[in-house]
């Protein structure tokens, strides 16, 4: 199979064949249009019940040429919870299993104001439960026999904004707050020269404003990939940024007098972005 768009709407209306799958969203760099000539391909395969992963399976080692490891769902974890990374000539294709009630599950409790951050392979900073919606938001349906992938994604864009106020505002406050309880913690391990529990505590100190800068923005951040630049560009994140966070970020090792500082500047950036998201 030759992969290029066409190739991949194969691949979708030849997957919503499998038992279980009700549609196939085009995900990632290539629904939103930014990326590069060697970019996977990212399909989230959409389920219901019972899911025939020996089909799966099969289809697998049919386009690639070969016998392919496809988890089940639960397979890779609570979350991210089953696929396959594929190679079709070169490209790399990966099939991420989304079960469609839980998605729509997601999406109620993200109008109500609730999330969950879960600990999942692959994500440093833990999965954010409304990556689900986000992924529908802004992908790009491929195959939808029923029309349900349409459906749900015409109703979560149809919302004021397109991003719920209620989770709005309960992601900015809990990050920022989270945030600055990392600070204040990795404070008292800087004293000690604890290079390990301060770098732990301000790359997810990092990582919660940059969480709250997207929500306060009305963004869906899907992952920590590419996430921290991607705030540089929006209208209220604090000057500098990108770069004070990095800084943050650097070596670690000049003693406690060093880490004391760079704990100091931290909690001005946690600062600044609770002023900006109102916490």
């Amino acid at each position: 199979m030759t992969i290029g768009i066409i190739g991949i709407e194969d691949m979708a209306a030849r997957l919503v064949e499998v038992p279980g799958v009700v549609g196939v969203m085009l995900g990632g760099s290539r629904a939103r249009g930014e990326h590069a000539p060697d970019s996977d391909w990212d399909l989230g395969v959409y389920y219901r019940g019972p899911l025939d992963v020996e089909r799966l399976r099969g289809l697998a080692a049919e386009v690639t040429g070969g016998p392919v490891e496809v988890a089940g769902p639960g397979g890779w974890g609570p979350w991210v919870n089953g696929g396959a990374w594929l190679d079709v000539d070169g490209q790399a294709v990966d099939w991420i299993l989304r079960d469609v009630e839980r998605v729509r599950t997601v999406w109620e409790d993200c109008r109500a104001g609730r999330y969950e951050v879960g600990t999942q392979v692959g994500h440093p900073l833990g999965f954010w439960s409304p990556c689900y919606v986000g992924e529908v938001a802004l992908g790009r349906v491929l195959a939808d026999p029923g029309g349900e992938l349409g459906e749900l994604r015409a109703e979560l864009r149809a919302e004021a904004g397109r991003y719920p106020e209620p989770l709005r505002d309960a992601l900015t406050a809990g990050a920022v707050w989270e945030a600055g309880f990392l600070v204040s913690n990795a404070a008292k391990s800087a004293r000690r020269g604890d290079v390990l529990h301060v770098s732990l505590c301000l790359s997810r100190a990092v990582g919660l404003l940059v969480q709250a800068l997207f929500a306060h923005h009305r963004r869906w951040c899907l992952n920590e990939k590419g996430a921290m630049a991607a705030v540089a560009g929006m209208p209220d994140t604090p000057a500098g940024f990108v770069g004070r966070a990095a800084a943050l970020l650097g070596d670690l090792g000049g003693g406690a007098g060093e880490l004391g500082a760079r704990v100091a500047r931290a909690g001005a950036l946690v600062d600044e972005v609770r002023v900006v998201v109102g916490g």
